[in-house]
């Protein structure tokens, strides 16, 4: 396979969108150049990302054999400043997430004035613009392209309907690499004993504290649990913004007989040490294009309940999986198990996602893309 140059283009460089940059560029064989901007305020990368990261690749002085670009970019504006260089370039775009199905905080403060569909347009037509449009789920090529007939039809005319077929017909999935090998260097040593039935499960939050995770639904089965004396411990993590939902303070109230950690973890070694402590993990999210936490706590050995939709239904067999109200019910059968047999993960799928079983697959995706553009 010929070694490639590739330019990864990254407006929004933080938390998954960093890490699943630095993992393709440490485990490709392709020569991976991340041109990035700070991983901030994210409406600003979207309408003025495409400027600043134009500028910084007219300055590299050379060509690359590809683009790679991610979904907080306005694709069609970085091409049009960059055309003297990249008119003959291939141009991938890796979707981690669009606005057209990404649920709006209650929040923020465009929502009185209606939905802003600008950000969302931005995604349709960076969409279409690229040559090959790679999503991180099965789940997420559908919703998007499903959502897309609606989308349009709120404009008056011209609305291009035709282009949903062809964006579909260049649409691939490529689910996210994930450096599970970082958070097997914090694994407990074999030597420590294993953990008997008489101590407490712990149970983890791993999310960002945003509306979008549902915290009061996780939080009100962990209520119903204490009200009826189930013991358990509660481990909470995740990274949390100037403003969080007030359920938040609420739990760190009524649940502080089981808190053990509530917080930011410090660091990236104190964060993989309490996944690999922590027992089980129930899910509320409405919404989860792939789900990097999830998938981590799971590879850490975290028992998962999972709702039934979004793209969770791809990570694990139907047996961690749950209906809506049924949580509470399925947290206390487990908690109430007289073995830990209950808590083994049996046939999950997670290990695929490890970057040294992904790296073959993106480094084949991205060699036939710029040999189909060669050959046209």
């Amino acid at each position: 396979m010929e070694s490639l140059s590739i330019v990864l283009l990254e407006p929004f460089n933080s938390g998954s969108h960093k890490q699943w940059a630095q993992g393709f560029k440490h485990y490709s064989q392709h020569d991976i150049n991340i041109l990035s901007l700070p991983g901030r305020h994210w409406k600003w990368r979207m309408h003025g990302g495409a400027i600043s990261l134009a500028e910084k690749f007219q300055e590299l002085g050379y060509k690359p054999d590809l683009i790679i670009a991610t979904s907080m970019l306005d694709l069609s504006t970085f091409l049009s400043l960059t055309r003297s260089t990249s008119f003959d370039i291939p141009v991938a775009l890796y979707m981690h997430e669009n606005q057209i199905n990404y649920p709006w905080s209650p929040q923020d403060r465009d929502l009185k004035y209606k939905r802003d569909n600008h950000y969302a347009f931005i995604n349709y037509v960076s969409a279409i613009t690229a040559d090959c449009v790679l999503f991180n789920s099965h789940y997420h090529k559908k919703a998007f392209l499903d959502a897309l007939p609606s989308f349009l039809n709120q404009f008056p005319d011209k609305r291009g309907k035709k282009n949903i077929e062809e964006l579909s017909q260049k649409s691939y999935v490529l689910p996210i690499g994930v450096d599970f090998n970082s958070l097997d260097k914090y694994k407990p040593k074999k030597s420590q004993p294993e953990k008997t039935r008489s101590e407490i499960p712990t149970i983890l939050w791993n999310h960002r504290w945003e509306f979008d995770k549902r915290p009061e639904v996780f939080f009100s089965s962990l209520f119903e649990l204490h009200e009826k004396g189930i013991d358990f411990k509660l481990a909470v993590l995740g990274e949390q913004n100037d403003t969080q939902p007030e359920i938040f303070n609420e739990a760190r109230d009524i649940l502080s007989d089981h808190i053990v950690h509530f917080g930011f973890a410090e660091n990236y070694e104190e964060y993989a040490k309490w996944l690999w402590q922590s027992d089980i993990i129930p899910v509320t999210s409405i919404h989860d294009f792939f789900g990097v936490s999830v998938v981590e706590a799971i590879y850490c050995g975290c028992y998962p309940l999972l709702p039934n939709r979004l793209a969770y239904p791809e990570h694990v067999p139907v047996d961690f999986l749950y209906e809506e109200g049924e949580l509470s019910s399925r947290l206390i059968k487990l908690l109430e198990a007289k073995n830990n047999s209950e808590f083994k993960v049996s046939d999950s799928r997670v290990d695929s996602y490890n970057w040294t079983s992904q790296i073959e697959n993106y480094d084949q995706t991205m060699s036939e893309l710029v040999f189909n553009f060669r050959s046209k």
